[in-house]
């Protein structure tokens, strides 16, 4: 009979081991409800960009404001009554040029070399 009970004991030690110690019991359950709640999350984010999207596209079948600001936005287009600005930014401290001091030049004169004089009829 001892050795029945001892029996029972070891296989009940066993199973509660293999329960709570190793990885494939309730560390594992801990595991996958964070996975779970980890796609659950990218799952209602999808499916806000997917409500976005149909939006848009429902936007965009129905009337000409989404097309038009679509065409402003990435392409860049302006109305025919508009009038269209491109501001550029100027530049900053270290961007700026540095007067530089000119060079002395010669006279036109002196730079050319001297014609050679005609003398005599033909």
């Amino acid at each position: 009979m001892k050795w029945l009970g001892a029996a029972l004991l070891m296989v009940i030690l066993g199973t509660q081991y293999r329960l709570w110690l190793s990885d494939s019991g309730v560390h594992e359950i801990g595991q996958l409800e964070q996975s779970i709640a980890d796609q659950k999350s990218r799952n209602d984010k999808l499916a806000e960009r997917n409500r976005q999207m149909a939006e848009e596209v429902r936007d965009l079948k129905q009337g000409d404001a989404a097309i038009e600001e679509r065409a402003r936005n990435d392409l860049g287009l302006i109305n025919a009554d508009e009038n269209y600005y491109q501001v550029i930014a100027a530049p900053t401290g270290a961007e700026t040029l540095q007067s530089v001091p000119a060079a002395p030049v010669a006279p036109a004169a002196a730079a050319l070399p001297a014609r050679p004089q005609r003398t005599g009829a033909r």
